[in-house]
């Protein structure tokens, strides 16, 4: 799976204006529900802070992967969003989350939503990559980090 499959230039936040768990969610959310007709905001959130209850999704190494399965989506929705002071985001390291992967998922679905959060999870362990989207200057740039991590594959 190419994360362009699932991520388009639109759902890169280069710049997150948040500075709690919460407030990441809601904005990174937004982003989603308003390029995805099936998606509700509100429902959103909730679905994604339940999960987060259950275990941060801030994995470690300034990344995080906050995802929900919803009712009603049709495919998988992703988006992106970089923040430069970074978050506390209770990651499994305690150190601030400054990369963030928001996975929406059907509430059908389970290999695709399972590979998508493989794919991203290893993406994500690349030092050199997340370098990269660290300092890219742009939400183009940080588009094309993306797009030349994809033509490997």
């Amino acid at each position: 799976m190419n994360i362009l499959d699932i991520l388009s230039e639109e759902s890169i936040l280069p710049d997150i204006k948040s500075a709690n768990k919460k407030e990441v969610v809601e904005e990174l959310a937004a982003i989603a529900a308003s390029q995805n007709d099936n998606l509700e905001l509100e429902l959103l959130v909730e679905k994604l802070m339940e999960r987060e209850k259950l275990g941060s999704t801030g994995v470690g190494d300034g990344v995080a992967i906050p995802h929900a399965k919803v009712s009603g989506m049709e495919a998988l929705v992703a988006v992106f969003g970089r923040s430069i002071d970074g978050v506390d985001f209770d990651s499994m390291d305690g150190k601030k989350a400054h990369l963030f992967f928001l996975l929406v998922a059907p509430d059908s679905s389970t290999g695709s939503h399972l590979k998508a959060l493989a794919r991203i999870s290893r993406l994500m362990q690349d030092s050199a990559f997340r370098a990269g989207l660290m300092e890219a200057k742009s939400r183009e740039e940080l588009f094309k980090v993306f797009t030349k991590e994809d033509s490997k594959y």
